[in-house]
Parts: structure tokens; sequence; C-alpha cells
């Protein structure tokens, strides 16, 4: 399993403190494989430049899809531009590979017999895996759930567990960056949808 996908199954597997924005979740999904492409030193950082390296056998195939759309001419890409650009859509494409692999299930609700229902996550070891991840207050994925908004707050030096590696701080401190500006935007669309809504029912 990788880091996106035990932050997918903790998406689906706990209740969070806020709801969670699809578009936030992508965002910490495509910062989630960079930290796991570093780990596999399929790539390196420079500065705030994704520098691509060999490219691994990795054993998930979305990982394996990630590497191979780096960026591999200079001035290479910089990591905001990557979680844009990635992330778009991506909290389906991991939902969608979590079914193929038999790790969710759709529940249809009787009251919507054409459509509609609820995700459901399988006993499987990937879901206990991600659960031992959760329980242990693994800071990486720890923070990526709290950018997201599926725990209040990231692990922080008060509880002793922090995390330390430079390049994987500079794509959690990125993913919450691209989070907040992200709600920006919604903000803004809802105060012109209204600023609308009320020019039309005044016009109306």
């Amino acid at each position: 399993m990788s880091t996106p996908r035990d932050l997918m199954i903790v998406a689906l597997d706990v209740e969070p403190s806020r709801p969670v924005e699809r578009g936030d979740l992508s965002l910490a999904l495509a910062g989630a494989e960079v930290i796991d492409l570093l780990e596999a030193e399929a790539l390196a950082l420079d500065g705030d430049r994704l520098v691509p390296r060999l490219q691994p056998a990795l054993a998930d195939h979305l990982l394996d899809e990630a590497a191979s759309l780096l960026v591999r001419q200079q001035p290479y890409e910089s990591l905001e531009d990557w979680l844009w650009r990635r992330g778009r859509g991506l909290s389906s494409a991991y939902l969608v590979a979590l079914e193929e692999d038999g790790q969710v299930t759709w529940q249809r609700s009787r009251w919507a017999p054409f459509g509609g229902g609820r995700t459901v996550l399988a006993d499987s070891d990937a879901r206990r895996r991600s659960a031992g991840r959760w329980a242990s207050d693994e800071p990486v994925l720890s923070a990526l759930a709290a950018a997201v908004g599926i725990r209040e707050q990231a692990y922080g030096a008060e509880t002793g567990v922090t995390v330390t590696e430079e390049p994987v701080l500079t794509v959690l401190a990125a993913v919450h960056d691209a989070v907040m500006e992200l709600e920006a935007v919604r903000q803004r669309r809802a105060i012109e949808d209204a600023a609308f809504d009320n020019v039309w029912r005044g016009g109306g």
C-alpha cells in the first residue's frame, strides 16, 4: 500500500472534524504521491522543483502513473503546479482503484434505488494497515489528514512526534497552502453567487 491509498482509506473510514472537500483531498493525494516518490528515490526536490530520477518499478499503478507524468525537461515543474495538475480529480481515481481492488463497495440505499448510496470499506489487510498507521499517529499521514479536515490539527511538537525530513516538510506546507487557496476560491465564488442571487431577486 501507499501513502495516498492509506489517506484515501482513512478519509472513508474516519469521521472528519469538518466536511472533507473532494478538491482538498485530491490536492493532499497529489502531495502524498510526491512523498512516496521521494522515498522511492523516483524524484528529488530542488527548492520547489520536482527533479525526476530513474523511474523504478513501483507496486502501485497510480504511483507508477504519477512518476511517468513528471516533467523531465528543465526547469522542471514546481511543486505547486504539480499539486494542481496532478490533483485534478485524483480522489475519484483513487476511489476507483480501491473499488477495482475490492477494498470498497457501494451500499445502495433503498430510498434511492436508481442511484446514490454510500461507500463501504471491506474488512481487508489494507484497511487494517491504514488503521494501524492512523492509530499510531504516524506524522505524515496525520499532517495530510489535518490539511483536509479529517483531523483537527496536525501532529506537532507538543506530542513529541513530528516530521523532520526537510523535503517532506516542504511538500506538507505546499499541500496546506494549496488547500487554503482552494478554500479562498470557494469562498469568493460563494460571495459572487450570493451577490448575483440578490441582484436577480432585486431585478425580478
